[in-house]
C-alpha cells in the first residue's frame, strides 16, 4: 500500500513539474519579449522602389533613423487622406523631433499611381512625406515582406477601389517593427507614440 502510494506521489509530482514548466513556456509566449521580436521578425524585408522625385529607395533607407511608414493609394476617397493630413499635422506638433523622423506613403494602387501621380497628389501635405511606388511585381514584394493586406475591388462604374491596412507602422533605427498607430487613433495617443520612438532611437 504505501509503495503504491510513493508511485502516485512521484507521478503527481511528475505531472505538476511538466505543468509548471508548460505554464513558465507560456507565460513567456504571453508576457515576455519573444512574441515581440517574432512578429518583428516577421515583417520588413528587401524592396527596391522609386519615390515621387525619381529616386530608389531601397530597405537600406530605412537604417540610421526612426520611420513611420503607411501602405495606402492616391484615389482612396477617406482613409488615405484622413491619415495624410494627421500625419502632416503630427509632424507639426512634433517640432524639431519631426526632421529626425522619416515617413514613407507607399502605393498598393501601382497600376494608376505613377511617380508622377504621386508628386502631384503629395504635394498637399508636408514635403517630408516621401512617395514610393513601382511595378506591380516590386510593390507586391514589399506589401508581402510587410504583412500588408491590400484588394482590388471593382466598381459598377468600370473604376476600383483598393480594400488596404489602415495602420501605421513604426520602425526603429534600425528599420525594425516596433508598433502601430491605427486609423483614426487619438492625435495625443499618436504624436505620443512617434516622440516615444524618436527618443528610443
Amino acid at each position: 500500500m504505501n509503495a503504491l502510494r510513493i508511485v502516485r506521489y512521484v507521478a503527481w509530482v511528475a505531472v505538476a513539474i511538466v505543468a509548471a514548466a508548460t505554464g513558465y513556456a507560456a507565460w513567456q509566449w504571453q508576457g515576455g519579449a519573444a512574441p515581440e521580436r517574432l512578429v518583428a521578425a516577421s515583417i520588413g524585408g528587401p524592396f527596391a522602389l522609386t519615390d515621387q522625385k525619381g529616386a530608389t529607395v531601397t530597405e537600406a533607407a530605412l537604417k540610421g533613423h526612426p520611420s513611420a511608414m503607411f501602405f495606402g493609394y492616391t484615389f482612396c476617397p477617406d482613409v488615405c487622406p484622413t491619415t495624410l493630413f494627421e500625419m502632416t499635422a503630427w509632424l507639426d506638433t512634433l517640432g524639431p523631433d519631426a526632421d529626425r523622423l522619416k515617413v514613407y506613403f507607399v502605393t498598393v494602387d501601382p497600376e494608376r499611381d505613377t511617380r508622377e501621380q504621386m508628386a502631384s497628389y503629395l504635394s498637399a501635405f508636408d514635403p517630408r512625406i516621401t512617395g514610393l511606388t513601382g511595378s506591380p511585381a516590386a510593390v507586391e514584394q514589399m506589401t508581402k515582406a510587410y504583412r500588408i493586406y491590400s484588394r482590388k475591388v471593382p466598381l459598377d462604374s468600370g473604376s476600383y477601389i483598393m480594400d488596404h491596412t489602415a495602420s501605421i507602422y513604426l520602425l526603429d533605427a534600425n528599420g525594425v517593427f516596433s508598433g502601430t498607430i491605427d486609423y483614426k487613433e487619438s492625435p495625443d495617443t499618436a504624436v505620443a507614440k512617434l516622440k516615444r520612438l524618436v527618443e528610443r532611437s
